[in-house]
């Protein structure tokens, strides 16, 4: 499939959608499960995966983490640190040196 062809797709929940690449997630589903506070909600749903994923859910579990490994995450860009640096410094936490 090129980039600029879009194909009509259904998730699980009935959700319709046009994707352009084999991407399996909904945006409909994506956008639900967004939270509305808390420092997941300032991230890119990507990222926000990307940290879920691997289990990070609350900031004194990001703290156990370097910045370099939550890089290595898959989703997970640059563009987050300074989301992240910020939200661990307003609970006095850091990423793990």
């Amino acid at each position: 499939m090129t980039a600029s062809e879009k194909t009509l797709r259904v998730c699980l929940n009935g959700h319709t959608y046009y994707k352009s690449t084999d991407c399996p997630t909904c945006p409909t589903c994506e956008q639900e499960r967004k939270p509305a506070s808390g420092f997941l909600s300032m991230l890119s749903a990507p990222a926000r995966r990307a940290l879920e994923n691997n289990g990070i859910t609350t900031l004194e579990k990001l703290a156990q983490y370097s910045e370099k490994e939550i890089l290595a995450f898959h989703g997970m860009g640059p563009a987050s640190i300074p989301k992240l640096s910020s939200a661990l410094a307003e609970k006095d936490l850091s990423f793990r040196n």
